[in-house]
């Protein structure tokens, strides 16, 4: 059995935090939480003294790509590096994303469930993991992955990561089931082009039918999967919102159709806004991309305050991969920065509603008895400076079913 004590515990529900806080910890759950002259610690327990730090749930990252390293061509089609190397990279990505304080990750593609088990095992340090292990959408879209003389990408060299590629209900229904046989536990699909998308295929580019949407979101909700989807704008993110899917990813022209922000809070769809990988497209090399994303800057802001004042649940996701690794807490720091989301909006959207977003507020999310001890302790108040999240050195504990994986207190 821990202790820990002397924190600030800022809990993951938005409440005023709690200072001088007690969390008892019993194997991999917390057993009691509360002021320190509230709480008793047991008889025996080891200490961790918290003095003069900040107390948070374990952080979560609902749009990832953990598996990725780049947008070019080499790494889209694994061709950059031996499969093993690649792997390798990877399980240090995982190790190093759970070490900044993010216990718990959404990929949004491109990591297959092996990864999930390694990590379930003990076999690399990691975050829990929910996968969705290809995005889907029609030939055209954004998983037709060729180059640009026309060549066609080569054939898997992982057969658990497939092509995304499918056209018509009943080929995406079978993609969907293809993939929840792979290990996913989330559907990833893309209703419209995006800032990265091929010249010619944009933001307001619309991919599927409505029946071909219809059916995948029918098709995952059966077999007990949320879908997760790739919409910025136009016809394509209205569709999105029509037939249902549980979050929209990116939503930069949520602000431009006046029924679309309140139908999100009506339905109760989830808001991944990803400001941080825009701020890496605004100094894209290709031009296109570079335009498109400082196009719609003022789009996606405008677009998280509307949606923001209806109650709509914005959560946290970085879209990680392209740009790099682990700075998701830089998410965060957009969130407030250029968002003007309050820092305990922006903790709360990484937190309790992130677990929300995935369905597992039962467990994650918030410090509560009976939950997962999933924690982290920082050097400093990031409800005063959000940005201290992003040392690693002010990282001093983190805790995942109450094992300790960095603890350089």
């Amino acid at each position: 059995m821990k202790v820990l004590k002397g924190a600030t515990l800022i809990d993951g529900t938005g409440g005023d935090p709690i200072p001088n806080a007690t969390v008892v910890v019993d194997g991999e759950r917390i057993v009691d939480v509360g002021a320190s002259d509230a709480v008793k610690s047991p008889p025996g327990a080891a200490v961790i003294d918290l003095s003069g730090m900040t107390l948070l749930p374990g952080l979560i990252d609902c749009h990832d790509h953990l598996g990725h390293t780049g947008y070019g061509l080499m790494d889209r089609w694994e061709l950059d590096a031996p499969a093993s190397l690649r792997h390798l990279r990877t399980a240090q990505v995982l190790q190093d994303t759970l070490e900044m304080g993010y216990t718990s990750v959404r990929d949004a593609g491109g990591l297959d469930h092996g990864f999930q088990l390694a990590v379930e095992e003990g076999l690399i340090p990691g975050p829990r993991l929910t996968l969705s292990v290809s995005l889907i959408s029609p030939t055209g879209g954004l998983s037709d992955v060729r180059s640009p003389s026309g060549h066609c990408c080569p054939p898997p060299m992982n057969l658990n990561l497939p092509s995304g590629v499918a056209d018509g209900p009943d080929a995406i229904r079978a993609k969907v089931r293809e993939l929840c046989r792979l290990g996913a536990t989330v559907i990833k699909c893309a209703s419209t082009g995006g800032a990265s998308s091929r010249p010619g295929h944009g933001p307001y580019d619309r991919e599927f039918t409505r029946e071909e949407m219809q059916a995948l979101v029918d098709e995952s909700h059966d077999l007990g999967r949320r879908v997760m989807c790739h919409a910025l704008g136009g016809s394509g993110l209205r569709l999105a919102l029509e037939v249902g899917v549980d979050s929209v990813e990116h939503g930069t022209y949520l602000n431009e159709d006046p029924d679309l922000i309140p139908m999100m809070a009506e339905k109760g769809i989830f808001y991944v806004p990803t400001l941080l990988v825009y701020v890496y497209h605004r100094e894209n090399v290709q031009d296109h991309v570079k335009e498109r994303a400082r196009k719609l800057h003022a789009d996606h802001l405008d677009s998280i305050r509307r949606a923001l004042d209806v109650g709509v649940k914005v959560v946290a996701g970085t879209d990680a991969g392209g740009w790099g690794h682990p700075d998701n807490a830089g998410e965060l720091k957009c969130m407030v920065e250029e968002a003007g989301m309050t820092p305990m909006q922006a903790l709360v959207s990484a937190t309790g509603t992130a677990a929300d977003c995935l369905g597992q507020s039962d467990e994650l999310g918030t410090v509560a008895k009976g939950k997962l001890a999933d924690l982290v302790a920082v050097d400093g108040d990031p409800l005063s400076d959000i940005t201290c999240l992003l040392e690693k050195k002010r990282i001093k504990l983190v805790m995942k079913g109450g094992q300790e994986f960095v603890n350089s207190l």
